[in-house]
């Protein structure tokens, strides 16, 4: 059962880059569908577009670079990257609980946490292998 889990392991980077590539496409295509709301809700058309490309940008070239380029995963993890710090600091600070509150509206930051740490994996280690070490 371990060497197949070992045989696996060269593969599974693509577990981390779907999930982390299926919530930014959502979101990107989801603001630039509705790209008037999303403007409302940030104040600013700029705003909005920029969050859409980055979103859409960064899930699409992590997947991408799943093919082969790591330039283009280490690129798509980067653009995510401010982002989620935008999120986090801007809209989910203070809030570490998955449930809405009166004073959190949008619910908790451990997910966006969680997909920053994602996001930096992918720009700090690109396509690299997993190294399996001796003991």
């Amino acid at each position: 059962m371990i060497n197949q889990l070992r045989s696996a392991a060269p593969h599974a980077h693509w577990l981390l880059r779907f999930a982390l590539a299926s919530v930014f496409l959502f979101h990107g295509i989801d603001k630039f569908l509705n790209l008037a709301g999303t403007a409302e809700m940030m104040d600013s058309m700029f705003m909005a577009v920029m969050a859409a490309v980055l979103e859409t940008g960064g899930g699409a070239l992590v997947l991408i670079g799943g093919a082969g380029n790591d330039l283009l995963t280490r690129l798509g993890g980067l653009l995510i990257v401010p982002v989620m710090l935008g999120a986090i600091f801007m809209v989910h600070w203070g809030q570490w609980r998955f449930a809405a509150t009166e004073t959190h509206p949008m619910g908790g930051m451990e997910f966006q946490v969680t997909l920053l740490m994602i996001a930096l994996y992918f720009v700090f280690v690109g396509n690299a292998s997993p190294q399996s070490s001796a003991t």
